[in-house]
């Protein structure tokens, strides 16, 4: 068998940054109304707007369009139920991650706990994604790089979950997604390292029935900016009205 290698579409490269910088300035937004919550409706609602726009947003997202970007020399199509529970799982851990360290005082404890929840919620995204793949090559992964970014998806995580709750300025918040941005692909193409493929000669089952398309990845990028754009400019509305009743 041969070994197959990975080739980028650098301008798709640059669109899943762009979309991860987008979704983690939205979160930060978001995360804003955790605290300031006056209900246990409005302080969920908040935690899942947050939720949904870091783990469906600057991470799901983030890999979706980042997997179009990589040509592995070999047809490629996605299994719906997998990518479907991919997105679940890290709006899921993202979600819980917000909810525990936005339930008070911001504490290490907290913040280790909620950040390892999330990490490792990010990082089974990330290869659960991976697994619906279905394509003639042989996957297999190197142990050591998958530990490392799996490290990297904790310590990225403790530190958006750290700038969700201790930063307020724009510029500041700006500055924190992109440094977020970067963490998030850092992660991905870590673990996309860790892929080694061998060539192989029958498509699996289920291969004609999954997702595929060369342009799917900027149709995401367009549709993930404007969900994100209205819901950021919701947020920021609401944020305005608040300021204005407590004046």
């Amino acid at each position: 068998m041969l070994d197959m290698h990975q080739h980028y579409n650098w301008v798709l490269v640059g669109l899943s940054y762009a979309v991860s910088v987008l979704g983690s300035f939205a979160a930060l937004q978001f995360a804003l109304g955790i605290p300031l919550a006056q209900s246990p409706r409005q302080r969920w609602g908040a935690v899942l707007a947050a939720g949904t726009a870091m783990g469906g947003g600057a991470i799901w997202a983030m890999h979706f369009i980042a997997m179009l970007a990589c040509n592995m020399g070999t047809q490629v199509t996605y299994d719906v139920l997998l990518t479907v529970a991919s997105a679940l799982l890290a709006i899921v851990a993202c979600s819980l991650g917000l909810a525990i360290v936005g339930s008070g005082k911001v504490r290490f404890i907290n913040l280790l706990f909620a950040g390892v929840l999330m990490g490792l919620g990010v990082a089974g995204m990330h290869y659960l994604g991976m697994a619906a793949m279905l394509t003639s090559a042989q996957v297999t992964y190197d142990g050591s790089i998958v530990a490392l970014s799996v490290g990297i998806a904790i310590v990225a995580s403790m530190a958006a979950l750290w700038l969700a709750f201790n930063l307020r300025g724009k510029l500041q918040m700006l500055g924190s997604a992109l440094v977020m941005g970067v963490a998030v692909c850092g992660m991905h193409y870590t673990g996309m390292s860790a892929m080694e493929l061998m060539q192989g000669d029958t498509l699996p089952a289920g291969f004609e029935q999954g997702m595929q398309g060369e342009h799917l990845g900027l149709a995401i990028f367009v549709v993930v900016v404007m969900l994100l754009a209205v819901s950021l400019g919701l947020s920021i509305v609401r944020q305005q009205r608040r300021a204005a009743v407590s004046i």
